[in-house]
């Protein structure tokens, strides 16, 4: 799923490729999106971006003298889990292309598009940032680190520190593939409770003696959780690409499978979390953990979201495994983990095994009516 880093440079994007482009006429969404229509006519307009966590900003600028005589409009967008930006010739459009904004005359058509294979993306009018996500971890650090540190004691820091990470109100622009390169770094468990890991930060305070220029190399040398979730999402920003535009392509995805340390790698463990989503972790030497037994069944970089078995396929697995394997240990499969996700996620109900069997007379028993299960949605504001 995009995060921090794809947003940032998505915004990137739009502004260095549309900068000198005019655009004109009305705003076209395809007929299968459930996003709201675009209300915007403009005989000549300029298109503008900027990013803010997983949120990116667009604005539509309408020219000195443009008809119909038509106010900035701005658009709110959050990708999802397959979201982009490109810019295509109008006869090429590609095909989930769900917004698209088109060139003025003269000269060749083009169209900028936000395409959107899964569908989960969201774009809202009016330009204002989603309420209740927190500071943005690359563009506005010092509030960042603030905010997490003023609030470590609201219930989202009872949590494992893994599922805190993902918890927009605190870490906006923090996703999956983040969570892990971050925690790797520190050598972090990632059920450790977030607050014993944070609480530290508080209480540390750098030396009064050391100059300017020691304290930063002391902080380039030895930096802590919330310094990386600034600078990590930065190197993959100095990474480029990413698939946005028309130059880019594979070798885009080449240099962040380089750059990827423990994400989906070889030799690490993984488990899942209630809603389907995989942490990817180095278990520490002596522990047994499941780890995923071929490439097959790991996520690529381009999929941020796992998505998990089928019934069917993971009810095969589970008998397999139960034949060879010993019983799972609650130290390696933690109880009570939870996330707060995007609005745009989908979420994963648990399915349990249906009790009973078929009489030995053929007649089965009557099923009972349950009322209907809530769906997992987040809880709160926060989003990942």
């Amino acid at each position: 799923m995009p995060e921090g880093p794809e947003l940032h440079l998505a915004s990137q994007f739009v502004n260095e490729a549309c900068g000198a482009l005019v655009f004109g006429g009305c705003v076209e969404k395809s007929s299968v999106s459930r996003n709201p229509e675009v209300p915007f006519e403009s005989s000549a307009y300029r298109i503008s971006a900027s990013a803010r966590g997983k949120e990116l900003r667009l604005i539509l600028s309408p020219l000195p003298g443009a008809q119909p005589p038509q106010e900035p409009l701005a658009l709110v967008f959050r990708f999802g889990m397959s979201g982009s930006f490109q810019l295509v010739p109008r006869e090429e459009l590609p095909r989930h292309a769900h917004l698209r904004f088109y060139t003025a005359p003269p000269g060749p058509q083009l169209a900028l598009c936000f395409v959107d294979v899964r569908r989960f993306g969201h774009w809202d009018l009016g330009g204002k940032w989603q309420p209740g996500r927190g500071p943005c971890v690359l563009q506005e650090y010092e509030q960042f680190r603030e905010n997490v540190l003023r609030n470590l004691a609201d219930k989202a820091f009872d949590r494992p520190i893994c599922e805190a990470l993902l918890d927009q109100r605190f870490f906006n622009g923090i996703g999956n593939y983040l969570r892990a390169e971050i925690l790797y770094r520190l050598k972090i468990p990632p059920f450790e409770k977030a607050r014993s890991v944070l609480e530290t930060l508080q209480q540390h305070r750098p030396s009064l003696k050391l100059t300017l220029s020691q304290k930063i190399k002391a902080k380039l040398q030895n930096p802590d959780l919330l310094e990386l979730c600034h600078s990590v999402p930065k190197e993959v920003v100095q990474l480029g690409g990413k698939g946005y535009g028309s130059e880019s392509g594979e070798e885009d995805f080449a240099a962040f499978r380089a750059w990827l340390r423990c994400y989906g790698m070889p030799g690490m463990s993984s488990l899942q979390d209630r809603h389907g989503r995989t942490i990817w972790f180095q278990c520490p030497a002596g522990r047994k953990s499941r780890k995923k037994k071929s490439k097959a069944t790991q996520p690529s970089p381009e999929d941020r979201v796992e998505d998990p078995l089928p019934p069917s396929k993971a009810l095969s697995r589970t008998r397999r495994a139960k034949r060879h394997l010993p019983e799972r240990t609650a130290t390696q499969r933690p109880e009570g983990t939870s996330l707060q996700q995007d609005p745009e996620v989908p979420t994963v109900p648990k399915k349990g095994r249906r009790k009973g069997r078929q009489a030995a007379s053929g007649h089965r028993r009557p099923r009972k009516v349950k009322a209907d299960t809530p769906s997992l949605d987040p809880e709160g504001t926060s989003a990942s």
